[in-house]
């Protein structure tokens, strides 16, 4: 996944540094509640300050543009700290991560998301944010689970980490910004299976397929 070059000029997405918490949480609340009703190319911010009683000159000094401010509210309400799954294997954590994945990706997280990279398209600004705010710390997790995988055995040791997080990952997003296809845990699952197919351990057998042996019903 490559990662857009930072550029000169800065989005504000932090908490405004003044006595006004309460306008900034209503402005907040606004953008989330307004992204329910409408896509983002519809949201305007005079329609964000009507909705959080607030002018818009106000929206203008903490945010110089709806992306940003829709990117602040993506960070705030959906970017909080990457919890780690409490998983036995590296399989078992990637699994988790992708069901969690796919269900935000069919709420309101999955609009937002598509709608911030297609914004990031004209302000490239937004993709840098979107990548160190949200993405980087999650990808440097999973990185983390298959090095903690090949370690203990369960995936091959010539395995390049960041290359299967791609191979795992990007599809979703693919199927999320395209919408050809639905995403569904069943679809998560078995690009795992297919994906981690290259990598196992040949006398590892995946968790799922395990299962399924085991309790295959005798002939």
């Amino acid at each position: 996944m490559g990662v857009p070059q930072p550029v000169h000029k800065s989005v504000h997405l932090g908490r405004p540094r003044s006595d006004a918490a309460v306008s900034h949480a209503a402005i907040m609340d606004a953008v989330y509640e307004l992204l329910q009703e409408m896509p983002a190319r519809d949201l305007t911010m005079e329609a964000v300050a009507k909705r959080a009683n607030v002018g818009k000159p106000t929206l203008y000094k903490w945010w110089p543009s709806k992306a940003a401010l829709i990117m602040a509210m993506f960070s705030e309400k959906f970017a909080g700290q990457v919890e780690t799954p409490a998983a036995a294997t590296a399989e078992e954590a990637i699994r988790t991560k992708m069901r969690r994945l796919i269900t935000g990706g069919k709420g309101l997280f999955g609009k937002v998301m598509a709608d911030l990279i297609a914004e990031g398209q004209s302000d490239p600004a937004i993709l840098q944010e979107l990548y160190e705010r949200h993405i980087r710390v999650r990808r440097a997790s999973t990185v983390e689970d298959i090095e903690r995988g090949k370690a203990t055995g369960e995936f091959s040791a010539g395995t390049d980490a960041e290359l299967l997080v791609d191979a795992i990952f990007a599809p979703v997003y693919y199927r999320l910004l395209l919408r050809f296809a639905p995403l569904t845990e069943k679809y998560g699952n078995d690009l795992i299976d297919q994906v981690l197919l290259g990598v196992r351990k040949k006398s590892k057998l995946s968790p799922r397929k395990s299962y399924r042996r085991l309790s295959a019903p005798p002939r």
